[in-house]
């Protein structure tokens, strides 16, 4: 019995996911297998290794998106990625919006909130 679950997500940049997973000290493999319960794994075309005994496989999916599959049993993966991947995809929110905002000539400054979510402030731009 597979206990793998994939999550559609709005990934789109590889680029961002990777200063994510960078900030968050989680290697991005490319081509590699992620663990699962019980010595499963599924295959990635990108892996988030994790510290416990579960990864993240990051596959391409056919409308040009990024899908995440994961094992939840017992929070492992949780513990490190949030809650439905909560800080994961936030940071990679966050480096993405950095990303095309620093393209249009725009400084970006973050400002952590009380509630754990991050505010980005642009400052300056392209007249």
């Amino acid at each position: 019995m597979s206990h793998f679950t994939t999550i559609k997500t709005q990934i789109k940049d590889i680029a961002a996911l990777e200063a994510a997973c960078k900030e968050l000290s989680l290697p991005l493999l490319q081509n590699a297998h992620a663990r699962g319960y019980a010595g499963q794994t599924r295959h990635g075309d990108f892996v988030i290794q994790l510290a416990g005994p579960y990864d993240i496989a990051v596959n391409k999916q056919p409308d040009g998106t990024f899908g995440l599959t994961t094992d939840w049993w017992q929070g492992h993966v949780e513990q490190q990625v949030g809650s439905n991947f909560g800080k994961l995809l936030q940071l990679y929110g966050v480096h993405k919006a950095t990303a095309e905002a620093r393209k249009k000539g725009f400084s970006v400054m973050r400002q952590p909130q009380r509630n754990g979510a991050i505010k980005l402030v642009l400052l300056g731009g392209a007249s």
